[in-house]
């Protein structure tokens, strides 16, 4: 039994390694999820399991899918440290029922988690989740050996019920439909990113560095101790990539946190660029530039600059608590062009 109540904030559990965060208390969760998905009647459809870089997260995933698989439930467990966003866009690809991503996201070395995806791809809302707490509280009171059921890794592969997934080129591919990628990778362009030891090491570059496009990772290896930075892309972590683009003279600075559901941006002259600002940017663009049309979905503590830009474009701006389990609900209901948070 957990020596204290697993709970879910706006987007996950997160614990210490060896002191919170245990295997035991990783395949609780994962039964957790297990139960919902059958009690939901998904469980035909699977769930997609991934993780970040973190230390032994593909061994915490490994074990949240023998309990899935011992559910009777499909799993398609990711083949290396995927970013979340990949995840999220996998789980409508593949019709499954959700997924469940072992991170801690920006938190310290020490820490890791577990995050639940509804079939929408997105952060479960609130009365997914508390089920899932309920279930969970549920295990927490009853025999563990008993509730918690476990198929064996190699025989769940053998059975069909356990299979390895690659969901890097899928995306790829969605996003060739969206964007230009080709003429993008022609632009003379010096481009560093910094995936923070991260699990969007090599993204960048995979996606754009066949081209003329300068691009120069660094901290694109595997150190579940994030060396010298907490992997969180916010200024006073970003120092040495500032550096670097002044340097190097470069046209900009990228960089995402340990899940690479986050970026940072430095401009040319090593000045840093806040959420606030990228959220705004991201929206100037898709008004501007694109011409779309439709909602933009912010949090409480987002920037009025998003306001301003509906009155300009006479476009509707909703807001929400702060959390995307509050934000993508609402995205899908307005059919929202972009939703985000700080």
């Amino acid at each position: 039994m957990p020596k204290t109540a697993i709970k879910f904030d706006t987007d996950g559990w997160r614990g210490i390694i060896a002191e919170d965060f245990t295997f035991d208390n990783v395949r609780i969760c994962a039964q957790g999820v297990a139960d919902y998905v059958k009690q939901s009647g998904l469980s035909e459809r699977g769930l997609v399991i991934g993780y970040d870089t973190r230390f032994a997260s593909e061994d915490f995933a490994a074990a949240a899918a023998e309990v899935v698989a011992g559910n009777n439930i499909k799993t398609h467990l990711c083949l290396k440290p995927t970013p979340t966003p990949v995840i999220s866009f996998t789980v409508p690809a593949t019709r499954a029922a959700g997924a469940i991503i072992i991170t801690a996201s920006h938190n310290p070395g020490s820490w890791n988690g577990f995050k639940y995806k509804s079939q929408e791809g997105t952060s479960a809302p609130n009365e997914i989740i508390s089920q899932i707490e309920k279930n969970i509280y549920q295990l927490t009171t009853d025999s563990y050996q008993l509730s918690v059921k476990r198929l064996a890794l190699d025989k769940a592969l053998k059975r069909g019920l356990i299979d390895y997934l690659d969901p890097s080129p899928p995306y790829f591919r969605h996003l060739a439909k969206l964007i230009d990628i080709e003429e993008l990778g022609k632009q003379k362009l010096k481009v560093i990113v910094d995936s923070m030891y991260g699990a969007g090491a090599g993204y960048f570059k995979e996606l754009l560095g066949n081209g003329n496009m300068g691009l120069t990772e660094i901290n694109a290896e595997r150190n579940p101790l994030f060396p010298d930075i907490q992997p969180e892309p916010i200024i006073k972590n970003l120092t040495r990539l500032a550096e670097l683009v002044i340097e190097q003279k470069a046209d900009v600075g990228l960089a995402t946190d340990g899940d690479a559901d986050r970026i940072g941006i430095i401009d040319e002259k090593g000045r840093f660029l806040n959420q606030h600002q990228v959220f705004a940017l991201l929206c100037l663009y898709l008004l501007e530039v694109r011409g779309e049309r439709g909602a933009i979905i912010k949090t409480l503590t987002s920037t009025n600059m998003l306001s301003r830009l509906g009155k300009i474009f006479d476009v509707p701006v909703y807001e929400t608590p702060v959390g995307f389990k509050y934000v993508a609900p609402l995205m899908i209901r307005e059919n929202a062009i972009i939703g985000g948070e700080e």
